[in-house]
């Protein structure tokens, strides 16, 4: 038995060490420079000082409630991925081949769905060109922060719904058919059957497919951002991850982006834990 325990150890020893030189290292090197002033060659050890600036820094409150508008992504890319997920388990007609298609903007890059919406959006793009037929002038939509915003929001359910329509497939794909045919003989409708059967039954995936999309809007936009408006006009579109790049690496104090990203993490720590409670994603009820 010991030997097996040590072999075990032994195999997992590599992966460990790729964990801690990889993982492990850069986040304790970050919270290091957050408490110092530093250019990446030079540090001057300064305590609590990058945090307290964070938390009186009006630019970081714009950009915290411009994730938060984000945030209307979740409820649209979820409603969409149900209500694909339901038709294709209702198997409607081609359902083999739209599953495929509703899957492939998830193969894309985010750079490339990114260049998509900004083209097709850009004044000579495919919607202005579109527009032009109804005779209405031309739109500069990224200097306007409103479609901006509103651009990003559709590019993120576009890229977005395909993916977690699977995950709700599989939540569904799990319930058992006699459930279903024990209500069809009972007389239960389909609607009836989709509030008292369906959704009951997925709600831990709906709740694990809503944090995933919270998580995102805090801490994976900035592809999305950096290639469609660069966090412009202003600040307007500017997200917290894309916050903590222009801090850390377009400024000489990588020390101010480290301390924002510590308390993204933080907060994205707490947001889960509180999301995970809400759900009951850990236990039954």
């Amino acid at each position: 038995m010991r030997q097996s325990k040590l072999i075990g150890t032994l195999a997992v020893l590599p992966a460990f060490f790729i964990v801690a030189g990889f993982m492990a290292f850069p986040i304790m090197f970050a919270l290091y420079i957050s408490f110092t002033k530093t250019n990446g060659l030079t540090f001057d050890w300064i305590w609590f000082k990058n945090y307290t600036d964070i938390f009186v820094d009006p630019i970081v409150h714009q950009v915290f409630l411009n994730n938060f508008k984000f945030i209307i992504s979740v409820p649209l890319v979820i409603f969409a991925a149900l209500v694909t997920a339901i038709l294709l388990f209702e198997r409607f007609r081609g359902w083999k081949f739209f599953r495929v298609i509703f899957f492939l903007p998830n193969v894309l890059s985010v750079a490339v769905i990114g260049l998509i919406f900004r083209n097709a959006f850009g004044y000579d793009g495919a919607v202005n060109q579109f527009l032009g037929l109804f005779g209405v002038e031309p739109i500069q939509f990224f200097i306007n922060a409103n479609y901006s915003i509103l651009i990003i929001i559709l590019a993120l359910v576009w890229s977005g719904f395909g993916y977690q329509s699977l995950l709700l497939l599989a939540g569904l794909t799990s319930i058992n058919p006699a459930v279903f045919e024990a209500a069809a003989i009972d007389g239960a409708g389909w609607w009836r059957r989709l509030w008292s059967i369906t959704l009951p039954n997925i709600r831990k995936v709906l709740g694990f497919v809503f944090i995933i999309n919270i998580l995102y809007t805090f801490a994976s936009l900035f592809g999305f951002v950096f290639v469609m408006t660069a966090g412009g006009p202003g600040y307007e579109t500017t997200t917290i991850d894309f916050l903590v790049y222009l801090r850390a690496f377009s400024s000489n104090n990588l020390g101010s982006g480290a301390a924002l990203a510590v308390v993204l993490f933080m907060f994205i720590g707490l947001l889960t834990l509180i999301q995970n409670r809400v759900f009951r994603l850990q236990k039954e009820d």
